[in-house]
């Protein structure tokens, strides 16, 4: 793969064009402005992790020497140039869609810059961070097709399954962070704390997710579909209790991943919309 594509992990930014697609099917609109949403989102994720790289590269000459700043594929310089050019071209895009979804692109880009620069190291602070920045991805695809409710519903559970994965990362990355003195929650608090904490997410994004059907919101098949995102948020869950070995986050943060794409089938299968071209 390039190595300007790679640093912008396509496939996560992939991931938060999923959430405007999720709610433009939800509201059943498909309008150029929520396509200019799907691409703002794209981009503005890529930068976010091409500026990631750029402040995090003596920590991936430890973590992930194979990324390319550490890697020497990119020079460091080119990268945060790289990067600052996809906020600016995302921010324009934004303000094209709209005054509103222009300003959420705008604070987020520097939110995602502060986090990158400063927020990612500090405890709790940088995981409560990412995480809102993920949920702020259904707000922002609401706010493009005027479905704000019901995404600030999914944006909730977006915010509680991201804190889980971003403890489960941390406690991942452990080794590395402590040389650069990062001060995040297992380094604090302890692996053991960390794993608590994580499944406490887990555990209740799986309990509060069916309120979705109770309030009418998704029909029966979300919740269908429901069941194995939960049986893999409580199972990931009981292994971070058990066990906190590097392997195990690395497996159970993949799992999270999945339970949550999982999870993003069900909200799209369970609308409304989608119900009423099935029956």
């Amino acid at each position: 793969m390039n190595a300007y594509l790679e640093i912008l992990r396509p496939w996560n930014a992939l991931m938060a064009v999923i959430t405007i697609l999720l709610m433009a099917i939800i509201s059943g609109q498909f309008t150029f402005n929520v396509f200019l949403a799907g691409i703002v989102v794209f981009v503005a994720t890529g930068a976010g992790n091409a500026i990631n790289d750029y402040f995090d590269h003596k920590i991936d000459a430890i973590n992930r020497p194979q990324r390319p700043i550490p890697s020497g594929r990119i020079a460091l310089k080119s990268a945060g140039i790289y990067s600052l050019v996809l906020f600016a071209l995302a921010i324009i895009i934004g303000f094209i869609i709209g005054l509103l979804p222009g300003l959420i692109v705008l604070s987020s880009s520097l939110l995602m810059i502060y986090y990158a620069y400063d927020l990612k190291s500090r405890c709790l602070i940088g995981n409560i961070s990412i995480s809102f920045l993920t949920g702020l991805s259904f707000v922002f695809g609401g706010v493009v097709v005027g479905e704000i409710l019901i995404s600030i519903f999914l944006g909730s559970f977006a915010f509680l399954m991201t804190m889980a994965r971003e403890i489960v990362k941390d406690v991942e990355d452990m080794e590395g962070d402590k040389i650069e003195g990062a001060t995040t929650l297992p380094i604090v608090y302890g692996k053991k704390v960390s794993s608590y904490l994580a499944a406490f997410f887990m555990i209740f994004a799986s309990l509060a997710s069916p309120i979705l059907y109770i309030m009418g919101i998704f029909n029966l098949i979300y919740l269908l579909i429901l069941l194995v995102a939960i049986a893999l948020f409580l199972t990931g869950a009981w292994a971070v209790l058990k066990d906190q070995s590097m392997e195990t986050m690395h497996n159970v943060s993949k799992r999270i991943k999945i339970g949550m794409f999982v999870a993003f089938i069900g909200f799209a299968m369970g609308s409304p919309f989608v119900a009423s071209l099935i029956f």
